[in-house]
């Protein structure tokens, strides 16, 4: 069965361009004029990725992922806007979205971001439980089992893209490990892509365990040679 892409935007041209350059390319290509529609079509349709628009004329792409995630809808969501600024970017990320591509783009890297957040979510990391004791971190509880995040008893809601890293993480503690050991380990050693995307997976995983994003104690930076988990959340001098 072909992969399903729901377009939503209000600019007919760049609707056509989509359906007929992704089905083109494999996909099954549906589209929406707006964005008031969405949660009525989702009940009847469910696409494997959206590909979302943010300016639009009556519900703007962000109040539509807003809706879209307060109902616990974990669907892939490609963001698309015109604006040159960083903050919508920002703000998609923080309410769930996947990627973000900003306008005018080429539809060669919009398949290619597709593709990644589609391999991403459906990565082998991601698959059947274990059965290995809960692990404990600074207030928080992972429990591989039921692949569920708690933390001081509060269950917390994880995308199988982020359960999958932050398992990636645990098992490999204190260890500074970059973007392409990263694919590897979500992907399989067979995959030889490099994917810039694992920065925003990372990103959001840290907006769920951080209490400051912006200067992370359990998913840190290490300067040169990539991210590395510290259970105890204490300081690392190579971190930025």
């Amino acid at each position: 069965m072909a992969i399903q892409i729901l377009v939503v935007d209000d600019d007919a041209d760049l609707r056509d361009l989509l359906r007929n350059y992704l089905g083109g390319a494999g996909f099954e290509v549906s589209v929406l004029h707006d964005a008031a529609a969405l949660e009525r079509r989702l009940e009847r349709e469910r696409p494997d990725l959206i590909v979302l628009d943010l300016m639009m004329s009556d519900i703007d792409g962000l109040t539509a992922l807003r809706k879209l995630r307060a109902t616990g809808d974990d669907l892939p969501v490609i963001i698309l806007t015109a604006k040159a600024d960083d903050v919508d970017r920002i703000i998609g990320l923080e309410l769930g979205a996947d990627d973000f591509l900003a306008k005018p783009f080429n539809p060669r890297e919009l398949l290619a971001r597709i593709q990644a957040v589609l391999r991403r979510r459906t990565s082998p990391s991601a698959a059947a439980p274990e059965h290995r004791e809960p692990f404990s971190f600074g207030g928080f509880m992972l429990d591989f089992q039921s692949r569920t995040l708690s933390q001081r008893g509060r269950p917390i809601m994880l995308p199988d893209s982020v359960f999958a890293l932050l398992r990636i993480f645990v098992d490999h503690p204190l260890h500074a490990l970059n973007r392409e050991r990263l694919l590897e380990l979500l992907h399989g050693p067979q995959y030889d892509g490099t994917d810039r995307g694992i920065d925003v997976q990372v990103w959001r995983l840290r907006r769920i365990l951080e209490a400051d994003p912006s200067a992370p104690r359990f998913i840190q930076t290490v300067r040169g040679r990539g991210y590395m988990f510290v259970p105890a959340g204490t300081a690392q001098e190579e971190s930025s």
